[in-house]
């Protein structure tokens, strides 16, 4: 069976041998209610093999859903974001939406721009994203009655996310240093009021405290999640007079800030400074010397939060809260051993 360009539930039926009622329920329903095992598995096979593509205007009038989803991100020059809006993109495309991405503020002044999205664009739910600013983004989402599931953040008074587990990332890449025999090691802190922040610098200090290295706050400056922050972060601590050999960066754009910076005061990576960063991304291995990284699930981060903000719009579940496993310590050439 060949694709059939503009397929229509018409020619699926006909190709599956059923009436077009027991087709429309099997691709429109998503789960085939009232429909045999063996009927479904027919139907779904005769749609994949004529390109089958579900109008969703016209099951939107027949639900009163518009099968749209929407993400809001702060940062899509952040390589954090555009991951987790691929795997969110597959996830919805899988379960027949379409995945409406707009720019959020993050500066803390846009509580209104969730319900805004809602409103305008007549999405069915809501993936919504923030650095910082729990508080706005709070008071965001309760002006809307949508679904909706947090990214990479717990927020109170919010039941459904899934996030990262921030300290464990950041307490494997301090353990990473103190293993190659770092004991100064500093960290260019997220903000210490905001979720990651705190859960990196907690897991950071966990690392210290385990290997019986006291913990200087001297050695902890918050840089946030840019480059531009990672470099300032960096130069305040040279500036500082700070005796330091090694850093773990809160992200790879803090990171390669950071590095800029250690460049520029001629210090050498890794002999002189080791740098490390919590998440993976491809300028990691552009930057010189390639950076080691702790890899974060980004793209499985998109596709669970998706799929079970499907699920809540569609009434199969009515929460989801999950924690995402690390995947793994990615070794590169900006960590090493500290000069003797």
């Amino acid at each position: 069976m060949n694709p059939t360009k503009g397929a229509t539930l018409a020619d699926v039926a006909a190709a599956a041998e059923v009436d077009r009622s027991t087709a429309s329920r099997v691709l429109n329903a998503g789960v085939g209610h009232r429909v045999g095992a063996a009927t479904r598995e027919r139907v779904l096979a005769a749609a994949k093999a004529l390109g089958y593509e579900p109008n969703p205007l016209a099951r939107g009038l027949r639900t009163a859903r518009s099968y749209t989803l929407g993400i809001a991100v702060p940062q899509l020059e952040n390589p954090v974001f555009p991951e987790i809006i691929f795997g969110a993109e597959i996830a919805a495309r899988s379960r027949g939406y379409a995945l409406l991405i707009s720019h959020s503020d993050d500066a803390g002044g846009d509580a209104g721009h969730y319900a805004q999205m809602a409103r305008v664009s007549r999405v069915d739910g809501l993936l919504v994203a923030t650095l910082e600013h729990e508080v706005a983004l709070l008071a965001s989402l309760q002006q809307t009655s949508l679904p909706y599931v947090v990214l990479n953040r717990k927020l109170d008074g919010v039941g459904n996310y899934v996030v990262f587990d921030s300290f464990a990332a950041a307490k494997l890449a301090t353990e990473h240093l103190i293993a190659l025999g770092h004991r100064r090691i500093a960290h260019l802190a997220g903000r210490a009021e905001g979720y990651n922040g705190q859960r990196r610098l907690a897991g950071y200090r966990a690392a210290l405290d385990a290997a019986g290295i006291a913990y200087d706050p001297a050695l902890v400056i918050t840089a946030g999640y840019t480059f531009e922050g990672g470099e300032t972060g960096m130069r305040a601590l040279i500036d500082s007079g700070a005796a330091l050999t090694a850093v773990v960066a809160a992200t790879v754009l803090t990171a390669a800030g950071a590095m800029k910076l250690l460049h520029a005061r001629s210090i050498a990576i890794p002999t002189q400074v080791s740098v490390i960063a919590i998440h993976d991304a491809a300028i990691a291995d552009m930057l010189h010397p390639q950076l080691t990284t702790v890899r974060l699930p980004l793209r499985e981060m998109g596709s669970v939060a998706t799929h079970g903000l499907i699920d809540l719009v569609e009434q199969k579940t009515e929460a989801i809260a999950h924690t995402l496993p690390l995947e793994s310590l990615v070794l590169r050439a900006s960590t090493g051993r500290p000069q003797a």
